[in-house]
């Protein structure tokens, strides 16, 4: 069966460690979209952290699409939300109540990609991802936002060594009713219970009417999993986490090293 659409993580995956598209990627990734294949990058950024790549790659219109918030929003690239899952207010003041009360750092996302927190010493890691937004940072607590203020994702922040220690507790006070998930070593991500990549792409392939062994999915971590699940392609980058590369089938170049487009050729173009 023939691929009919390709799914991208965008950190670490379409990305080489220079933060850049390599010009192999794009090249072999123009070659799928003139196939008619659809591209869509599928990544726990929001929509605002997406833009700039969808125009790079020459992905617009409402038929083609993208998914954000690990799945949280299933979106055509003009901006058309297909599908959402976000948390509600008193489940978000849950959240912020918890890492206030254990000293964590964090921010949350609503849908429209605003960056959220309440802590006054802002973590790095907060001010990137309001960098990649284009946007900057609204310093609240929960009693100054609105009655039915809801986010798309939840996300504490720090060193490598500082989420280390707080990982496990994260996961035993919201493991049971949120979808929680080590996004990497800066990251653990804390969403609607049905969220994730897979089920943003199982979503889409529904409203696509593609069978998942039509789909080729591509990424590095393990919020990636559960897409590789899904699929009946699943590439992961030479430079992934070793149990990306124990999920997929195939393990392809770094990304750094034209690992996107070595796959693509070989499999799909």
């Amino acid at each position: 069966m023939s691929i009919k659409l390709i799914a991208l993580d965008i950190d670490d995956t379409l990305l080489t460690s220079q933060q850049k598209i390599a010009e192999s990627t794009k090249l072999a990734l123009t070659e799928a979209l003139n196939k008619g294949i659809k591209v869509v990058l599928c990544s726990g950024r929001p929509l605002a952290g997406v833009d700039h790549y969808l125009d790079e790659l020459g992905i617009d219109g409402d038929d083609q699409y993208v998914i954000t918030y690990n799945g949280a929003l299933v979106e055509t690239a003009s901006g058309k939300v297909l599908s959402r899952k976000t948390i509600g207010n008193p489940d978000y003041r849950r959240i912020v109540k918890f890492v206030e009360a254990h000293k964590m750092q964090y921010y949350v996302l609503d849908d429209d990609s605003n960056v959220y927190t309440s802590n006054h010493n802002i973590n790095r890691f907060a001010v990137i991802q309001a960098w990649e937004n284009g946007a900057g940072i609204f310093v609240r607590e929960p009693d100054e936002l609105a009655d039915d203020f809801e986010i798309a994702k939840a996300a504490v922040v720090g060193e490598k060594d500082v989420l280390d220690q707080y990982e496990q507790a994260i996961k035993d006070e919201f493991s049971d009713e949120y979808y929680v998930v080590r996004a990497g070593a800066n990251f653990i991500e804390i969403m609607h219970p049905d969220v994730n990549k897979g089920k943003g792409l199982t979503t889409l392939a529904e409203i696509l009417n593609l069978e998942p062994d039509e789909v080729m999915a591509f990424g590095d971590e393990k919020n990636d999993l559960p897409m590789f699940d899904f699929v009946g392609s699943a590439v992961a980058m030479g430079n992934g986490s070793d149990l990306a590369k124990e999920h997929a089938n195939y393990v392809t170049d770094t990304n750094d090293n034209d690992g996107i487009a070595k796959a693509l050729k070989k499999y799909v173009l």
